[in-house]
């Protein structure tokens, strides 16, 4: 591992060379991969770092105790190696993870898209708040999220909300909220206090670029409507809302929340890239064999994967078998614990199964 280490921290001292070059930006595909790479190699050079240094103090302690005639010295540097030992061994554990292949999607932003299924108003209303959920989660850590399309529930919350969410490594942080989400409370609407149990699904997909996805404009459908939602003056009386229908693979995309058609027309070609890139990647991970298919990495939106329990404030993730008792914590933002869990879970079984 040090030797392999000492070649990546070799790698980042050239990144960083060729970075602060005079003609570095004259080609900006090559500046930004470049920076790219300097951001990630950064991270496990960073913990190499604190690693040598607590190697480094490790010896030292040693060197005491063996040649120290002091005994009180001697106490001092046991008493630093009881805390210098556990220090290396969760340093080794993160650095193995920092070393394991990411997946190459994990830096993309992302298109959500959260949709009330069964539960009719209560469904949507629970839509409504799991979208409020990352919008919180979404400030909290500096990312953006724009609204790309949305049909509003008739007691509140959304039939279906279209999202999409930019920052640092987005995908990476929110690909596992793929799937089913249940809920169950007493809705607003109910007259007996009875509880009731409904679901939304959440499918958040990698954002494709157009190097990703090569689409023939020749093969896609264009039709022009009147926005039906909140803009303005603009509402229904000019034909703004852009309907994309891309006719091989029968998908479709349809964006009304700008004023001008041109901007309609990019947002909807975003998700319609994004998602042709989703039925690719579905098709490369089932060649690949079970890769994918593992509890955590599946992602399959007909799977239920996290339970919010509203009497007993509980929130839990069935796929790992996690479970909070601060719902509402939870419900403005306070994902993290899920996060960090899911993804630890990933490079547990990436690691025990040796892929990428």
């Amino acid at each position: 591992m040090l030797d392999k280490l000492e070649a990546i921290q070799q790698r980042f001292n050239d990144v960083a060379e060729q970075l602060t070059q005079p003609d570095a930006m004259s080609d900006m595909k090559r500046y930004k991969t470049l920076n790219k790479e300097y951001k990630d190699l950064n991270k496990i050079v960073v913990e190499y770092k604190a690693y040598q240094n607590v190697l480094a103090n490790i010896d030292s302690a040693k060197e005491v105790i063996a040649n120290e005639k002091d005994e009180d010295f001697r106490q001092m540097a046991k008493d630093e190696l009881e805390t210098l030992y556990p220090e290396q061994e969760r340093l080794e554990v993160l650095i193995k993870d920092l070393l394991l292949p990411k997946d190459p999607n994990d830096s993309k932003d992302v298109i959500m898209e959260i949709r009330a299924g069964a539960g009719g108003d209560e469904a949507a209303i629970f839509a409504g708040d799991l979208q409020r959920m990352y919008m919180r989660y979404a400030e909290r850590h500096g990312l953006k999220m724009d609204l790309i399309d949305a049909t509003e529930g008739t007691s509140g919350g959304y039939k279906e909300i279209i999202l999409a969410v930019k920052g640092e490594d987005v995908y990476g942080k929110l690909k596992f909220e793929s799937g089913v989400h249940r809920v169950q409370r007493v809705p607003a609407t109910e007259t007996q206090g009875r509880i009731h149990t409904s679901v939304a699904s959440i499918v958040v997909m990698p954002e494709a670029e157009e190097l990703d996805v090569q689409i023939d404009m020749n093969d896609v459908r264009k039709d022009l409507f009147m926005s039906s939602g909140p803009g303005g003056q603009s509402v229904n009386t000019t034909y703004s809302a852009v309907r994309l229908t891309h006719l091989p693979t029968g998908l479709v995309a349809q964006c009304q929340d700008q004023k001008s058609q041109l901007k309609n027309f990019d947002k909807a070609l975003q998700v319609l890239r994004s998602r042709i890139y989703e039925i690719e990647l579905a098709k490369k991970n089932e060649a690949e064999g079970a890769q994918r298919k593992s509890m955590i990495g599946g992602g399959d939106r007909s799977d239920k994967i996290r339970t919010y329990n509203y009497p007993q404030g509980r929130v839990t993730d069935h796929r790992i078998g996690f479970t909070v008792y601060n719902l509402a914590s939870v419900m403005e933002g306070n994902i993290d614990d899920f996060v960090e869990q899911l993804r630890l879970a990933e490079s547990a079984e990436r690691l025990k199964e040796g892929v990428s």
